[in-house]
């Protein structure tokens, strides 16, 4: 195993977009990051305006998805945490889910193109392999583990998850640091 490096850190959003089918989403990607692959919406905080997560969230929608979602949509599902990506830097990425269901219409954008997933397609799309092995996984298990039942004054939440990766040496290892349900009363 190679020594820590000092690598620039990164902070990001990723938005998972569903529509009233269930379907999730993605972004078959263009550019780099992930050149080639398909990814959910998302990108960097504007660190020099001081922008927050759910404001780098509600931007990045916006800009890729064209539709305004309300902060009061966007929950915090997950906390991923990645020590040399791709070699090049370590990201902080703050992982949300759009509660309710979104209308966009797939199109070419900058980055890529917009397209509809069903979930059940996600491992036969061209993905990152921390998006494979790990990701998407704890976003499958935590789903449904929000409060229980959902009712006008207390919709039902995803769990929340935080994780950190390993990216060095071309290999994954990985701790999943917390996991549970949204605390919300």
């Amino acid at each position: 195993m190679t020594t820590p490096t000092e690598l620039p850190y990164k902070l990001a959003c990723l938005c998972d977009l569903r529509d009233r089918d269930g379907r999730l989403l993605m972004i078959e990607r263009r550019k780099s990051p992930n050149k080639g692959l398909c990814s959910p919406i998302g990108g960097k905080l504007d660190t020099g305006l001081g922008e927050s997560p759910h404001q780098c969230a509600q931007r990045e929608i916006q800009e890729e998805a064209g539709i305004d979602v309300p902060i009061d949509r966007l929950h915090l599902m997950g906390l991923v945490s990645e020590r040399a990506f791709e070699g090049k830097g370590h990201w902080l990425m703050f992982y949300y889910r759009v509660l309710g269901p979104v209308e966009v219409e797939e199109a070419d954008i900058p980055e890529g193109r917009l397209r509809w997933f069903e979930p059940g397609q996600l491992a036969e799309l061209p993905l990152p392999e921390t998006d494979r092995k790990i990701i998407w996984p704890l976003v499958d298990g935590h789903d449904h583990k929000g409060l229980g039942e959902p009712s006008p004054h207390r919709p039902s939440l995803p769990g929340l998850f935080c994780v950190h990766i390993d990216c060095r040496d071309d290999r994954l290892d990985w701790v999943v640091e917390q996991t549970g349900v949204d605390s919300q009363t």
